[in-house]
């Protein structure tokens, strides 16, 4: 009995949820998601993520802060309130080449994700 509540006690300890919908591939600095499981206008939308965020950092960096709630650099909370600000960030940053309606996009999917994981 104490055994088996040992394991018990161990498997909850080492389970992590799984989110069905959002699929992380890679490892590393190839650390992506496999949005084939997205909503067509989220798919688009991580098609202008994948080229245009990973000029300046892999998108490891953004599934790393969808997956903890972090940002994996500063160490602030990733949330509506961060991905807002990212947005702004990169209309500001000139060297980003990121239009209003691009950043809307990015800023949109990284909210659904967050959604996701959230739920």
């Amino acid at each position: 009995m104490v055994k088996t509540l040992f394991f018990l006690l161990l498997f909850c300890m080492v389970a992590t949820s799984a989110h069905a919908g959002l699929k992380v591939v890679g490892k590393g600095d190839n650390m992506r998601y496999d949005p084939s499981s997205f909503p067509p206008v989220m798919k688009a939308n991580y098609d202008i993520m994948k080229v245009k965020c990973i000029k300046c950092h892999t998108l490891e960096r953004t599934v790393v802060a969808i997956q903890t709630g972090v940002a994996p650099i500063s160490g602030q909370p990733f949330d509506r309130n961060a991905t807002k600000a990212y947005g702004v960030k990169m209309l500001r940053k000139p060297d980003a080449n990121m239009s209003k309606k691009e950043v809307k996009a990015t800023v949109e999917l990284m909210n659904w994700l967050l959604d996701q994981v959230n739920q």
